[in-house]
């Protein structure tokens, strides 16, 4: 590997944690609104822009990572393939909690109802984060790769 293509990977995963800690904040600001008892319309209209912005990078991200990235892991680090096998179960439902969302949104679903698909997305999302950085981080810093990590990692 080059001294340009460990730069990049190094960056990309210090790079991961901000993209991990703003979709988090997108979250909870989402939240808040629901919680808040806006009106129905800006709240729907704010997840909206919600699903299609962040709800396509998350995806484009996991569909990344399973296509490009987790099988080179794989490769040069066999013992974590358990973890590969973990994660991608997670981009799985998170995809489907994603679909759950979006439906809800666009049928203007009631606040208490789209507070659970958040708190679940939420949930999820959290979890996952915090098992990718403590297994992976490490492993990008370090991992050979014949492809640039944006197509690896998707266009986050």
């Amino acid at each position: 590997m080059g001294e340009g293509e460990k730069t990049r990977l190094v960056a990309w995963s210090r790079e991961l944690r901000r993209v991990h800690d703003r979709l988090r904040e997108a979250l909870t600001v989402t939240r808040e609104a629901v919680a808040a008892g806006e009106p129905a319309e800006p709240a729907t209209r704010d997840l909206l822009l919600f699903c299609h912005g962040l709800c396509s990078a998350l995806t484009a991200h996991h569909e990344g990572e399973d296509r490009e990235l987790f099988p080179v892991i794989a490769e040069q680090h066999p013992e974590l393939r358990e973890t590969l096998h973990y994660l991608q179960q997670d981009h799985s439902m998170i995809e489907h909690l994603l679909t759950a969302l979006q439906a809800a949104v666009a049928r203007a679903a009631p606040p208490s109802e789209l507070d659970r698909h958040l708190e679940g997305l939420s949930a999820i999302m959290e979890s996952h984060f915090r098992y990718e950085e403590r297994r992976l981080l490490t492993v990008l810093e370090t991992l050979t790769l014949d492809t640039h990590p944006k197509t690896a990692l998707g266009p986050l």
